[in-house]
């Protein structure tokens, strides 16, 4: 059992990197990267909501769906769950951590309809893990949801202070350095394969 936990924390930071490879959680890729601090912040609320959600969804779907044979109800009952998880959260980052709920601005209840989150909840069964393989598959997908973005935020700092033509400026540069972060990850397929 614990073999398999390497192989599947590697996939889910480098190899399978849900932003980079499998191009899953665009929208607060581009949205919240601005800022080291904030694509940190982002990333951790992620990965949290990701293994939460993973924790709840497993039982749900293989001791009720499957049994009683609603696999079909998989979707919808999946992303009522991360609702009710992003919204339990959103409570509490308003309650105890406000500077942190201000930063995430509208990107916090967008958690809920991140498809990286939903991805991963169904990809552990298309994947054929038992319950501890899937949290183990959760937290690797949510660190390196957290390595792209923050790989990421460091790229754009860097271009905010970089004299860029004005014609490539927003944008046009920001999907170029994305584009060159994914390409960067595209080395890594070979490994574990």
């Amino acid at each position: 059992m614990l073999s398999n936990v390497i192989p599947i924390l590697l996939a889910g930071l480098l190899t399978e990197n849900m932003i980079l490879s499998k191009f899953l959680g665009i929208c607060p890729f581009l949205g919240t990267s601005k800022k080291i601090d904030t694509a940190f912040s982002m990333s951790v609320a992620v990965t949290l909501v990701m293994i939460i959600a993973t924790a709840v969804t497993y039982p749900l779907y293989a001791y009720v769906l499957t049994p009683l044979n609603l696999q079909y109800l998989q979707t919808l009952l999946f992303i009522l769950v991360i609702a009710a998880i992003v919204q339990l959260l959103e409570i509490t980052l308003k309650k105890y951590i406000k500077s942190l709920y201000n930063a995430l601005g509208i990107y916090l209840p967008l958690i809920t309809t991140n498809c990286a989150v939903l991805g991963i909840t169904m990809l552990n069964f298309t994947k054929g893990y038992n319950y501890f393989e899937s949290l183990v598959n959760a937290l690797a997908a949510g660190l390196g949801f957290m390595l792209a973005m923050v790989i990421f935020a460091g790229v754009r700092e860097r271009l905010d202070r970089s004299d860029i033509p004005e014609f490539l400026k927003g944008l046009p540069i920001t999907l170029i350095a994305a584009a060159l972060v994914s390409l960067s990850f595209l080395g890594f397929a070979g490994i574990g394969g």
